[in-house]
């Protein structure tokens, strides 16, 4: 394992998340821009590097990794720095774990992604109206949940900026982009975190599929 990192994919929140670790932490990488609905991840070439078709995709030696999440997870432990919180004890391994599996289970997947399958892909999966309010309304709940927990710290994890916050940050920037409104503290804290600088580098590169 090991080796240069080659990141596949740009221009959505999920393959944000591993362009922006790599920002944080002075990764170099070298990215492959494509799209998930350009017929690029269709390819024959693509479809041999992920049978899922789907990006992002990590390339680093013989190490492949094919979910977001796991591809993050992988960058902050092989690349530590002091900026980022990296969990040393199974109790807090095991509270990071809670934190992103819920972002990921319940605003990510649950949620923003029907609303997107049923409105922005409703010519391939059908538009359902209903379906896309009722989404809406379940992250509204769980947005609520969050919103509680950044009362009392600045950061998902009380220990500082981590993994956590970029699970949280790009299911909210993706919220904010389908209309929907933040609660107070979830408005302040995407304010506050907006503003660090390997956030907008991230930004500009996975939006104009240039690597830093």
């Amino acid at each position: 394992m090991g080796g240069p990192i080659t990141l596949w994919g740009a221009g959505t929140g999920r393959t944000l998340r591993p362009i922006w670790v790599a920002e944080e932490l002075g990764i170099e990488y070298d990215l492959k821009p494509i799209g998930p609905r350009t017929g690029e991840t269709l390819t024959a070439q693509f479809t041999r590097l992920n049978r899922k078709q789907k990006i992002p995709v990590l390339v680093a030696g013989t190490l492949r990794l094919t979910e977001s999440l796991a591809i993050c997870r992988y960058l902050i432990r092989s690349h530590p720095a002091n900026s980022f919180f990296v969990p040393q004890t199974d109790e807090d391994c095991a509270r990071e774990d809670e934190w992103c599996c819920y972002v990921y289970g319940e605003l990510d997947e649950t949620s923003l992604y029907v609303m997107r399958r049923h409105r922005d892909l409703a010519h391939i999966y059908g538009a359902a109206p209903e379906v896309v309010a009722a989404a809406a309304s379940y992250a509204t709940r769980h947005l609520q949940v969050v919103d509680a927990l950044l009362e009392r710290r600045d950061f998902v994890m009380q220990q500082g900026f981590g993994l956590a916050d970029i699970m949280l940050m790009s299911c909210l920037d993706w919220a904010v982009n389908y209309g929907l409104e933040l609660p107070e503290m979830l408005s302040v804290y995407r304010s506050r975190i907006g503003e660090r600088d390997a956030y907008q580098r991230a930004c500009r590169v996975n939006y104009s599929g240039n690597s830093g």
